[in-house]
């Protein structure tokens, strides 16, 4: 892969680092308040359903996932098993794909 390929997954992986600290920071102040406003699981996701800020904000929690975690896992598999070149790069894509989809529908889940 060349040197401007690397750059651009390097600030990828910082910029999505970036919204994932954000939206960890968001969900686990909402969990927090939740929980401790008595609301059980069934009544969160009653306050949940139909709001399309909830599902833009849960949707972008998993695209930042869906980037970040397979190019860190890029370098694992080059680093710990030596797994490199095409073949690693085409499984993780596949991966990404894979977090996208599933985490999308799981938002879509929340939302509808």
């Amino acid at each position: 892969m060349s040197a401007r390929a690397e750059t651009l997954l390097w600030a990828a992986q910082r910029a999505s680092a970036a919204v994932l600290a954000l939206c960890v920071a968001a969900h686990l102040a909402t969990v927090i308040y939740a929980v401790r406003g008595g609301l059980s699981a069934a009544e969160i996701l009653g306050r949940t359903r139909g709001e399309p800020g909830w599902l833009v904000f849960y949707v972008v929690f998993v695209l930042a996932v869906a980037v970040h975690a397979p190019i860190g896992l890029r370098a694992v598999c080059a680093e710990w098993l030596g797994w490199r070149g095409r073949s690693r790069d085409i499984a993780l894509l596949a991966f990404a794909v894979l977090l996208g989809w599933t985490g999308v529908r799981a938002a879509i889940g929340v939302f509808a």
